[in-house]
């Protein structure tokens, strides 16, 4: 028996260092291609081991260093700003509709849920956030459209502490005189770490990533988040690679677009690799538990 379990162990094992070796090999050629020659990468295409090692596509990048160093600085002050408010807005709203003995329980989860289902649509949208409330050209239309709260953060966050929070405990602490707000900032909170973690991962990975809402929302380039700045910087040595006049063509022909592109990717993607092991330990727990129907 023991035999049978151990061998069924080994190919499992098998099986699972085969799908993360298929999951990291796009990441590793990703970042090998980055340190590729251009030449190398026209000759021979891309490889997990670069034939001919260069920096020229940092070199290129570290030439806007300035205004990249300042896309980061708006683009971690608009994660942290919009993760922390998220976070307490998304709880604020899930915990009381996790209170059975909260009036008209169904109806407002219903409410939440419907929008997960059905929106307004761009163009009303955009109206509303540029006509009624002026956020077009601010910080805030980075913060606020759309990721602020997100309905299935709400339902999932309600169904952790449906399930984790013992109704007895929250009993208690009524009888002991605590107020709802003293409950949910001294007993819930503390309890629902896990949850916490997964659905602030999610809010990071959503505000570091988010590249639609300043390509809408934003013209002025001081505003620009990194994410944008990326895809500008994209868009540009598109136009100079396909652009065929004047002084251009050299400048077109010394540019590394390929090996730049994958830079661009890895200047984008590496703090949330670096912050990614941070949040892993709560991350299983807080989403298997919430996921659970309740």
């Amino acid at each position: 028996m023991k035999q049978k379990y151990r061998a069924w162990q080994i190919i499992v094992n098998t099986m699972m260092l085969m799908v993360t070796i298929i999951c990291l090999l796009p990441l590793i050629l990703l970042v090998t291609s980055s340190f590729t020659d251009e030449e190398t990468i026209y000759r021979n295409g891309y490889a997990i081991i670069p034939e001919k090692f260069s920096l020229a596509a940092y070199q290129f990048i570290w030439n806007d260093s300035e205004r990249i160093l300042h896309a980061y600085g708006i683009t971690v002050a608009i994660t942290l700003i919009g993760t922390t408010c998220g976070l307490f807005i998304i709880a604020l709203l899930a915990y009381p509709l996790s209170r059975r003995d909260m009036p008209s329980n169904g109806f407002w989860s219903l409410f939440v849920f419907f929008t997960m289902l059905f929106n307004g649509g761009l163009v009303p949208t955009y109206m509303v956030y540029t006509q009624l409330f002026d956020l077009k050209n601010t910080l805030m239309a980075l913060i606020i459209p759309s990721l602020l709260m997100n309905a299935f953060f709400v339902m999932l966050m309600r169904t952790f502490f449906l399930t984790s929070i013992p109704a007895a405990v929250i009993e208690s602490a009524k009888i002991d005189g605590a107020g709802e707000f003293r409950i949910f900032v001294r007993i819930v909170l503390p309890l629902s770490l896990p949850i916490l973690a997964t659905v602030g991962l999610f809010q990071t990975i959503h505000y570091w990533n988010d590249w639609f809402n300043g390509m809408v929302y934003v013209t002025d380039d001081k505003l620009y988040s990194l994410q944008n700045l990326l895809n500008r910087i994209l868009l540009d040595i598109q136009f100079l690679s396909s652009s065929n006049f004047g002084s251009q063509t050299e400048l077109s022909a010394n540019t590394p677009t390929e090996s730049v592109r994958m830079a661009l990717a890895v200047i984008g993607v590496l703090p949330i690799l670096i912050a990614y092991p941070f949040f892993q330990k709560f991350f299983v727990k807080g989403l298997t538990v919430g996921a659970v129907k309740g």
